[in-house]
C-alpha cells in the first residue's frame, strides 16, 4: 500500500488556509527559522504543472505571482525563492520563501545544511509581521 500523501491530508484535515479555493490553497508554513514561508497546494493529486488543463496552469501561475508580490510587500526580503520540487512529495506545490543574508542557509536553498543561526530578535520581528502577511494574501488573491 503506498504511503500517503501529506499535501492530500493536509487539504482534507481541515487546517484553515490563510486562502483558498476550489483549485488551491495557500497556506503558510510554520517554520521558525522561515517567517513568511508560504505554500500554494494544489487540491487534485496531479505531479507536474503539464498535468494541468492550460486555463488551471494560469490560474496556479496568477496565485503564486500575487502570493510572491505579498511576501515581498509586507517581509522586504533580500531575495525571494520559489520552487516546485515534488521529490518528497509528488503533489503538486509551489514554496514561496523569503530569503536575507543572515538566513541560516544564504545563499544555498533552505533545504541544505545550515550554515548560520538567525539572531532570535531578528525572527522575531520577522514573525511580528505574518498577520500582515496573512492579511496581503487574502487581499491580493481577492483583487480581480
Amino acid at each position: 500500500m503506498a504511503a500517503p500523501c501529506e499535501l492530500c491530508e493536509l487539504s482534507q484535515s481541515g487546517s484553515v488556509p490563510v486562502w483558498r479555493n476550489e483549485l488551491f490553497s495557500v497556506i503558510m508554513v510554520d517554520d521558525a527559522a522561515y517567517p513568511g514561508f508560504v505554500r500554494v497546494i494544489w487540491h487534485d493529486h496531479v505531479r507536474e504543472m503539464s498535468d494541468l488543463a492550460d486555463a488551471h496552469r494560469l490560474a496556479l501561475n496568477d496565485a503564486v505571482h500575487r502570493v510572491e508580490l505579498a511576501v515581498r510587500a509586507v517581509m522586504r526580503p533580500l531575495k525571494i525563492n520559489v520552487a516546485s520540487l515534488g521529490n518528497v512529495v509528488p503533489h503538486l506545490h509551489w514554496h514561496i520563501i523569503p530569503r536575507y543574508l543572515d538566513d541560516a542557509h544564504f545563499p544555498a536553498p533552505v533545504w541544505a545544511s545550515p550554515v548560520r543561526t538567525t539572531a532570535e530578535a531578528v525572527l522575531a520581528e520577522r514573525r511580528a509581521h505574518l498577520p500582515q502577511l496573512r492579511a496581503e494574501i487574502i487581499r491580493r488573491m481577492t483583487i480581480e
